[in-house]
């Protein structure tokens, strides 16, 4: 592929998602510098890549690239931050649409701050699913999870983020 295939390819597959891309990063890096070094490092890795991408859409490719910057940069800068969660531990499924209306109207300050207490991996899939708007197939791609387990953490993140913010009502 010339340069300026490669070029033009960025610009028509990843150029028109930097958008959620930094959204993502920013809402698992959980503030604006670290958001912006992984972003940056993503759209470095795309560019090189670009060629590989296979499909018309390169959102989900983008946002998984987007994905596995910010894990490489947390496994680096935070390791702490990273925890695998197994899906034994919650084998129950809820309904996955949940209870996704009072999340938007909630407080937006609480929100956030309940939203960036949450597991890593929940956030993740809240953040893909509620605020990008990606279907559950599309978020076990980007994860590299199966669909069962985006649904389980789905459940989950929202079971947790309601009880924060049920707590948050009280207070």
């Amino acid at each position: 592929m010339s340069d300026n295939e490669q070029q033009a390819q960025f610009e028509r597959l990843v150029m028109p998602h930097l958008d959620a891309a930094y959204n993502l990063a920013r809402w698992l890096a959980g503030n604006d510098h670290d958001a912006e070094d992984i972003a940056q490092e993503a759209c470095v890795r795309a560019f090189r890549f670009v060629g590989g991408c296979r499909g018309s859409d390169g959102r989900s490719w983008l946002l998984t690239i987007v994905r596995n910057a910010a894990y490489s940069w947390f496994k680096k800068n935070r390791p702490h931050a990273v925890v695998s969660i197994d899906d034994d531990d919650f084998a129950e499924i809820e309904d996955p649409r949940g209870d996704a209306g009072s999340f938007h109207s909630a407080d937006a300050d609480t929100l956030r701050a309940a939203l960036e207490a949450l597991p890593l991996e929940f956030r993740e899939s809240l953040v893909l699913r509620e605020l990008e708007g990606l279907s559950y197939k599309e978020i076990a791609e980007v994860a590299e999870v199966p669909v069962g387990t985006v649904m389980s953490r789905l459940a989950r993140a929202r079971r947790q983020l309601q009880a924060a913010l049920n707590r948050n009502e009280k207070v």
